[in-house]
């Protein structure tokens, strides 16, 4: 089952999941995030040495800044498209102040979330990987650092992913897109 509008008889609530309010998952997906921003802010620094970041200079420095903004709402949108793509009939976006989001109120299955969850790190990571090999050492940095912030920043979504592949087939998930509702049907199986 890939998306519903109604939650079938017989299922009710499994799990939630909300990073804004769970000040436990925040803390463990935050410290997620600055691993992997470190991990690959020192694998960048074997492939590139740092003195070129640090004399990057102002003008790719703004590229950065404006890239990683058109990045965020990217990101929302590949969720979004995949949300739409898998049935969803409305997609709502939003900025909590501390996340980004595109959310709805459709239920999805397990594997076509999961993909909803990790298009964005796959389809990005594919383009900047490219923009990466093409562009050369010298703009380098610029597109690790935007690589840096796809991985990092999808700590969220790689939470999520974990969470939910440790779940029965059969679960449905909404995302309001600052939560996630796990739903499973009864008894479970």
């Amino acid at each position: 089952m890939n998306c519903v509008e109604q939650l079938p008889e017989g299922y009710g609530e499994r799990a939630k999941i909300d990073l804004q309010r769970n000040k436990k998952e925040a803390l463990l997906v935050n410290g997620l995030s600055l691993l992997l921003l470190l991990a690959l802010g020192t694998v960048g620094g074997q492939l590139v040495s740092f003195s070129e970041l640090i004399g990057m200079g102002i003008y790719k420095l703004a590229v950065v800044v404006i890239s990683a903004l058109i990045y965020l709402a990217l990101h929302e949108l590949t969720h979004a498209v995949c949300m739409k793509y898998y049935g969803a009939k409305k997609v709502k976006f939003g900025y909590t102040g501390l996340y980004a989001y595109a959310g709805c109120d459709a239920y999805f299955g397990k594997k076509a979330y999961i993909v909803i969850a990790l298009a964005p790190i796959v389809v990005w990571g594919v383009v900047l990987l490219i923009l990466n090999l093409l562009m050369g050492q010298e703009w380098f940095w610029v597109i690790w650092l935007l690589q840096c912030g796809n991985l990092s920043g999808a700590a969220g979504d790689l939470y999520v992913t974990f969470k939910l592949s440790r779940m029965p087939g059969d679960i449905l998930v909404q995302d309001s897109g600052v939560s996630m509702v796990v739903y499973g049907s009864y008894p479970p199986h």
